[in-house]
């Protein structure tokens, strides 16, 4: 997967489903999708900030005990789902990986701020002048 990370056999596991949608008598009979279950939580080989970064990016693909569920059922293929599923955890563990930039907090400019109040009592001008007309 990277340099640092492998998975072990042990924390996945594969289970085969029929696939939703259009496809006539193959989707009736035949089960192409694939649900891949990686126990993240588990996993001795992803260090502490990948995997709270992990559990982050996974959202609700990510379950109370810890494992990440994938799914495909893009592809015809039982093969090709798989790859793609696999395809799909790769990725995910390879975004969490990566380190997010440091935001640096800016203060905004005197002009931005002069601009902003202009703008905003130009705005409360023309609102006030809303008002009822004097019948006098």
């Amino acid at each position: 997967m990277t340099d640092h990370i492998t998975l072990e056999d042990w924390e996945l596991t594969e289970q085969f489903v029929r696939s939703s949608g259009p496809g006539g008598q193959n989707v009736n009979k035949v089960s192409t999708a694939v649900e891949l279950r990686f126990e993240a939580d588990r996993s001795p080989n992803l260090p502490g900030h990948v995997k709270s970064r992990l559990k982050r990016l996974a959202g609700r693909r990510w379950t109370k005990d810890g494992a990440i569920l994938i799914t495909s059922e893009k592809h015809r293929s039982q093969a090709m789902n798989r790859e793609d599923a696999r395809e799909k955890l790769v990725d995910l563990i390879r975004r969490a990986t990566e380190r997010p930039k440091r935001r640096i907090p800016t203060k905004p400019t005197r002009g931005s701020i002069e601009r902003r109040i202009k703008a905003k009592k130009a705005r409360a001008g023309i609102k006030a002048a809303r008002g009822t007309v004097d019948p006098e």
